[in-house]
């Protein structure tokens, strides 16, 4: 190919080349609705704040985003567990893989808008074998001549090169292609959303498990020291009952209550066992590695962690809109409005160019050789104008437009059940704030009355049955407290996961997408 050929070509593909990096909608018109991302269907204010308040209630920490907020809870077991969820949770995988899958969509719908250059060649030998026919003698019979004489031959071999360049462009005359560029780029947004709002999710379903294994914990531990009080109880009867200071019925019942408490105990055992499966099965530790883990610091076996407070946005749609969730549902939404407009342009004329050059050169082993060279181009546009489909590229524009309906809704819902969860953790929190300072009054109170009735029990001044009642009381009161507390730290866990969670982090987000690469 000489230099003359290259100008050519150049000159051809060149201008699609520069206007297809530079130009981003029709080169006629681009058709389809434009998006604008529209405001968040939110209320100004929280409605569980009080009026007036511009933080909502219940939050008394220091104003900070979500990021490392796990970290700050001080808790090496818990962080550990949520780094391994992390790498072994399947719904985060799949959602990198779908980013992938996104991003591979961009860059094709890119490389549409570009012009394609293919090269090819080819090599190929021929032999021809050519039969010499010498003297002949011709007979004549009604009309049919009959050759005769000796004959010899000969072999030709002929070798053909070939290369070739050529190159296809759609011109995007009504913005077609744009269209779809820009349905890739939403989707792709929408895939990062949602590989951060799976992260958020595996994040608050370690730490919910962990959070009822440390309470399992608590709950045993008030199990062990009821079961001995009641077994130090039965042993103090039956030493009694045997001197007939003691009726039957006393050492029979404190015999009892003994064996409830054992009972107790053993069912909150083999519940701590269960939740130690879970948690195996969630974070992929081996099961004495996890063992080891939680037991690795002494001062946290038997305690709730203990969450960092933070404050939300005081609007709501500022809050809402560092959701991935919503986030995800909008890009969504952005999608389906370019879709439209990626399916109506099918509706239009269609002009592509094309453009080739060639060059064969054939080597014939005649006389000594013999060589042949030949080269062409060519170059020109192609319009297509759609006609007759019956009804088809109509049928899925409508289609487009109904999707975009239906995409539009679920955002709706979407804000609507963010806005649902923020309210309902603020609720929650504002009601243990308020319950939690009664239920330790109570515990205080019932502790107080089961150790009198325990010493009068003991003075022989009063009955085993008022005991017991007192003792079930007190414990009672030190479960709702346990509760409490557990409700506390999940609500807290609830609202970071209402609030959008630490999804903003940069560190660890997936690449961004090919756009910058292709100057878009």
């Amino acid at each position: 190919m000489g230099k003359r050929d290259i100008r050519i070509f150049s000159l051809a593909i060149l201008p699609p080349l520069l206007s297809a990096c530079g130009w981003n909608g029709g080169w006629l018109a681009t058709v389809g609705p434009d998006y604008t991302v529209a405001p968040l269907p939110a209320a100004a204010r929280w409605h569980s704040s009080p009026a007036g308040d511009e933080t909502p209630v219940a939050h008394r920490g220091s104003p900070s985003n979500l990021r490392r907020w796990w970290d700050r809870f001080d808790d090496p077991a818990l962080s550990r567990l949520l780094a391994a969820a992390q790498k072994e949770s399947a719904s985060v995988a799949d959602a990198k893989a779908r980013i992938a899958q996104a991003r591979a969509g961009l860059v094709g719908a890119i490389a549409a808008a570009l012009p394609s250059l293919d090269v090819n060649s080819s090599v190929n030998h021929t032999g021809i074998d050519i039969e010499n026919i010498g003297t002949s003698n011709t007979v004549g019979v009604d009309g049919i001549g009959i050759f005769g004489g000796s004959s010899g031959g000969s072999e030709i071999n002929v070798m053909q090169y070939k290369a070739g360049v050529q190159s296809n462009w759609e011109i995007d005359l009504f913005g077609g292609l744009a269209r779809q560029k820009e349905s890739a780029r939403s989707q792709l947004e929408s895939r990062n959303a949602s590989w951060h709002d799976a992260r958020v999710a595996v994040a608050v379903e370690v730490a919910n498990a962990y959070l009822a294994y440390r309470h399992c914990e608590v709950r045993t531990k008030l199990a062990a020291a009821d079961a001995a009080s009641r077994e130090e109880s039965a042993g103090l009867s039956r030493v009694l009952g045997q001197a007939g200071f003691r009726a039957p019925a006393d050492v029979a019942l404190a015999q009892a209550t003994a064996a409830d408490g054992n009972q107790a105990l053993l069912e909150r055992q083999a519940q701590c066992e269960r939740s130690i499966k879970g948690l195996v099965a969630m974070s992929g530790l081996g099961e004495w590695e996890l063992r080891r883990l939680l037991a690795e610091v002494p001062e946290r076996v038997a305690r709730l962690p203990s969450p960092p407070p933070f404050r939300i946005d005081a609007v709501p749609a500022r809050a809402l809109s560092q959701r991935p969730d919503v986030a995800a549902a909008e890009r969504d939404v952005a999608e389906a409005s370019a879709n439209i407009g990626a399916e109506l342009a099918k509706q239009f004329p269609k002009l592509t160019l094309t453009g080739n050059i060639s060059r064969m050169l054939a080597d014939f082993d005649i006389n000594g050789g013999t060589a042949i060279g030949l080269q062409t181009w060519s170059i020109g546009p192609s319009l297509s104008l759609p006609l007759f489909d019956a009804g088809k590229r109509a049928a899925n524009t409508r289609a487009a437009r109904a999707q975009y309906e239906a995409t539009a809704v679920k955002f709706r819902a979407t804000v609507r059940t963010a806005v649902r969860e923020v309210e309902e953790a603020l609720v929650r929190l504002d009601s243990v704030d308020r319950r939690l300072p009664q239920a330790h009054a109570a515990e205080a109170d019932y502790k107080k009355n089961f150790k009198a009735q325990q010493a009068l029990y003991r003075a022989g001044l009063g009955s085993l049955v008022d005991a017991e009642s007192s003792r079930r009381s007190a414990i009672s009161a030190e479960i709702a407290v346990a509760d409490l507390e557990q409700e506390q730290v999940s609500a807290w866990i609830a609202l970071y996961r209402a609030a959008g969670g630490s999804w903003e982090d940069a560190d660890e987000a997936p690449k961004p997408g090919p756009e910058a690469a292709h100057g878009q």
